[in-house]
């Protein structure tokens, strides 16, 4: 009986020792699935406790929690993902992902294809800089935009405020602006 268990443990820890860890460019996949597949405890799994995204002038930190919150934000405008390239470069994953959701295409920009040059800390992804999005037509998305916030000021006061809003809640008006927005004479 001593036996069988000292062998068992060999066995249970050559088994594990044999699990190969994820590249970054399996993690960055994986990690894009997770978001296609509304899985944020995968995604929890893949990023590190602090995981910063930067968006030209905007750094925003996040942890897991506060993350979690953007991920039930972005779920709102039934985002879909799909990789289009993947290069590896050093400790540095870069990605270009077509993005579409009815924010995109309301702003007339769905879908939105952009470069993201991913890093990793510990095994884990750990920030995320956006880059280029080839395609993007920047005009229109403010013009758009600004319409919808100038429209929505005007003849729904109680939903001013959506544009900032980054909760779930803010995701819902925003939804809700659009839809009243289009339905206007």
């Amino acid at each position: 009986m001593k036996n069988t268990l000292v062998i068992l443990s060999l066995l249970l820890l050559s088994a594990s020792c044999n699990q190969k860890k994820p590249t970054p460019k399996e993690m960055v996949t994986q990690y894009y699935q997770a978001f296609e597949e509304g899985n944020y405890q995968k995604i929890k799994a893949l990023i590190n406790d602090t995981l910063t995204i930067t968006s030209g002038d905007y750094v925003t930190p996040y942890t897991h929690e506060s993350f979690y919150e953007f991920f039930k934000w972005d779920s709102i405008f039934k985002t879909s993902y799909a990789i289009v390239k993947l290069d590896e470069a050093d400790n540095e994953v870069i990605v270009n992902v077509a993005s579409e959701s009815v924010r995109y295409e309301f702003l007339k920009n769905n879908p939105l294809t952009c470069q993201f040059n991913i890093s990793f800390d510990s095994g884990k992804i750990s920030k995320i800089e956006s880059g280029e999005c080839a395609g993007a037509d920047w005009g229109i998305w403010q013009k758009e935009r600004d319409s919808l916030v100038s429209w929505i000021q005007k003849n729904h006061p109680r939903l001013d405020g959506f544009i900032h809003d980054m909760t779930m809640d803010g995701a819902i008006n925003y939804v809700k602006a659009i839809e009243l927005y289009q339905a206007q004479p």
